[in-house]
């Protein structure tokens, strides 16, 4: 499929035949916002407050509240955001998976890069733009928020595949006491606690959890400890500030990817090579942040402050040393008035994210032992952006939107081991973004958008991306996304569906050695295109059934990939290689109105997707069947679940990195973990 011509034209014949369509059913809101002026905090919305501002961006955007992510395991960020589509996790083994959207960073074999992450709208991307998921407690949240593309400017977002915004609790919403204990296949253990409360002005929230585990392969054990919390303090209604903390340390080996016989065939066994060096992931890390909210009849301003410092450990090819140190701020304005009689609501700000990486490399010796000195960097990276999107109603129910994004960035690299050479080196990098884009509340209940957005990114220091004159030729990956999508809710339907085309020109991407096996070399593409479509849906059917009030629930999330390269001189339109062109997850559940729950899920791939740029070696591909059942009732005041994964036990590829040019003996592919089952018990008042 080379283009969405007909997709998208089915998508226009329903937005135009939306009045008939409206008036034909019943209509709910697509949010319901039940907090007050004088309620809450100031600096962090409630659930529905963030909802219902998320509905206001023309584009693809969602909302996942804890409900849908806290009734069960909870390990990773795919058990947050499984429900999203457009969204695809890829595990490559235990904790750690890459994280895309709209194939952002696809062909990343550590680490990721090509979204910008938050917690409580403060970033948690290294200054260079890289993120690690070992910082996010899928427990700790109230929800989270996904803005897919550049739907994300909002923030000052200016990356292929968005942001994320991970928001915790305070303690104006919190419970005085959470706690929960959760056990699983593979030598899984978890607990994690959490306490809030209130007292005139002043609240608080604190969480911690820890976690050990075996690992469903060899070599793949390890630990983790998690830290968060923040404490607020209101000044009056109009005004607040609030400290957070964060810290968390994780140890865990590696097992290293294997050969695609070997990822089938025995695919708890370890890479012997990673065995032998014992590679490992260790990383400490701390941040500090302040964010503060002030509001002026129609306008509301938010600054702050953030410091972020993080320790790695990391013997992999090398014994990698890094100590990265970053500090920035923020200010934003939001001004929702009436011009002239038409609702005008602006967004204006400038973000700052400096920082440093003290690195140093060691020959890593069997047993990982440091050996000998082989590299010593000081890398730095400055960021200032500014950003504008105003949004003007034509009518109460359409917006014409418009804004932009000016990004100028600097990535310096000074070398402090130059009996090979000197390899300092940097470059500079100023973009601007310009978006427009329509939004149309067809009913209070549903909406259809479009934007047309333009994106930049400068590329991160990863290895050889800086260190000489050729490396650091390395130019920023730009982006001209077309989107157009509705959303929506009945009494008993629900749906939100996005189509959209990126032309990329300079795709980063990280193309992974088979001499250094955790290290990649950074290049870019020629033109390269990503075109998808993102859907989700939910149904109740079968109401009343058992008991009077219950219902079965199906709710399917399908999202499809076309991305390949345009007419490059080397791999002409060949396959972007690293995600499958089609993910569907589906579920039936049987909900009670008592709280009890139960049903089967699905996540099928259905088709082969390549390893390499070459489109030679392919992941085949998979069916899983899962199961989940348990019992959550607010009032109760304690929930259980019990969840089985992979009942078949199907052998499958879960993720690969990327190559250039692959073939059998090539050792790129993480295995998926077998059959398993988890369970877990949850109390609060």
């Amino acid at each position: 499929m080379k283009n969405l011509s007909t997709a998208s034209a089915a998508l226009i014949f329903i937005a135009l035949s939306a009045p008939e369509i409206a008036n034909a059913q019943s209509t709910l809101p697509l949010v319901t916002v039940t907090e007050s002026r004088d309620t809450g905090a100031l600096t962090v919305p409630y659930t529905e407050k963030a909802t219902a501002d998320i509905r206001r961006t023309p584009g693809g955007v969602e909302v996942v509240p804890d409900t849908d992510f806290k009734n069960g395991p909870a390990q990773t960020i795919k058990d947050v955001l499984a429900s999203v589509p457009g969204v695809v996790t890829q595990s490559r083994w235990g904790p750690d998976a890459r994280l895309s959207i709209r194939g952002s960073g696809l062909s990343r074999a550590y680490g990721n890069r090509g979204i910008n992450m938050y917690m409580d709208g403060i970033p948690i991307n290294t200054s260079d733009g890289l993120f690690d998921l070992f910082e996010i407690d899928p427990t700790a949240y109230r929800y989270v928020e996904v803005f897919k593309g550049a739907n994300a400017l909002r923030y000052g977002a200016n990356a292929l595949g968005g942001a994320i915004n991970f928001v915790t609790p305070t303690g104006r919403d919190a419970s005085r006491f959470d706690g929960r204990v959760d056990v699983g296949s593979f030598g899984y253990r978890r607990a994690q606690a959490s306490t809030g409360a209130a007292d005139g002005p002043v609240d608080y929230f604190i969480t911690a959890s820890a976690e050990r585990f075996d690992g469903f392969r060899d070599h793949s054990n390890g630990h983790q400890e998690r830290l968060s919390g923040n404490i607020g303090y209101q000044f009056s209604p109009d005004a607040e500030t609030r400290f957070y903390v964060n810290a968390n340390t994780w140890r865990s080996r590696l097992p290293g990817e294997v050969t695609k016989t070997a990822a089938l065939n025995s695919p708890k066994d370890a890479d012997a090579y990673f065995v032998l060096v014992d590679q490992q992931r260790n990383i400490d890390s701390m941040r500090v942040a302040n964010k503060t909210t002030l509001r002026f009849g129609p306008t509301t301003v938010d600054f702050g402050i953030f410091g972020a410092q993080r320790h790695v450990m990391h013997p992999i090819y090398q014994w990698l040393d890094y100590r990265v140190n970053d500090y920035g701020g923020f200010a934003r304005a939001t001004d929702d008035r009436s011009i002239g009689g038409f609702r005008n609501r602006l967004i204006a700000g400038v973000n700052v994210h400096n920082g440093s990486i003290d690195n140093e490399q060691f020959v890593n010796l069997p047993g990982a032992v440091k050996g000998a000195l082989v590299a010593s960097n000081i890398d730095k990276s400055e960021n200032i952006s500014a950003y504008l999107e105003n949004s003007f109603f034509i009518r109460p129910d359409v917006a014409l939107v418009a804004g932009g994004q000016f990004q100028h960035a600097v990535r310096e690299r000074q070398d402090r081991f130059l009996s090979n050479g000197d390899q300092s080196g940097g470059r500079t990098y100023d973009n601007f973004s310009p978006k427009v884009g329509v939004l149309w509340d067809v009913d209070p209940a549903w909406q259809v958008f479009g934007n047309i957005s333009r994106s930049a990114e400068a590329p991160t220091f990863d290895a050889n991306s800086f260190g000489s004159t050729a490396s650091s030729a390395v130019d920023a990956q730009t982006a001209t996304t077309y989107e157009i999508g509705t959303r929506g809710k009945r009494e008993d339907l629900t749906w939100d569906v996005s189509l959209y085309r990126a032309d990329i020109g300079k795709e980063l991407q990280c193309l992974t050695s088979p001499a250094t096996p955790g290290s990649c070399t950074v290049r870019n593409a020629d033109r390269t295109v990503h075109q998808g479509i993102e859907a989700g849906f939910g149904l109740a059917f079968l109401k009343s059934v058992l008991d009077k009030g219950d219902r079965f629930w199906f709710n399917a999330t399908y999202t499809y990939n076309d991305f390949f390269f345009d007419g490059d001189a080397r791999y002409g339109n060949n396959r972007l290689p690293g995600v499958a062109p089609h993910n569907i997850r589906a579920e039936v559940l049987y909900k009670h109105p008592g709280g009890f729950y139960a049903g089967p899920n699905v996540e099928w791939m259905p088709k082969a997707y390549f390893a390499d740029n070459a489109n030679q070696v392919t992941i085949d591909p998979y069916r899983l069947l899962n199961f989940r059942i348990g019992y959550d009732n607010p009032r109760a005041g304690w929930s259980g679940y019990l969840e089985a994964r992979n009942l078949l036990n199907k052998r499958y590829i879960s993720s690969t990195v990327v190559v250039e040019t692959a073939n059998a003996a090539s050792a790129l592919f993480n295995p998926g973990s077998g059959r398993s089952i988890y369970g877990g018990m949850r109390y609060k008042w």
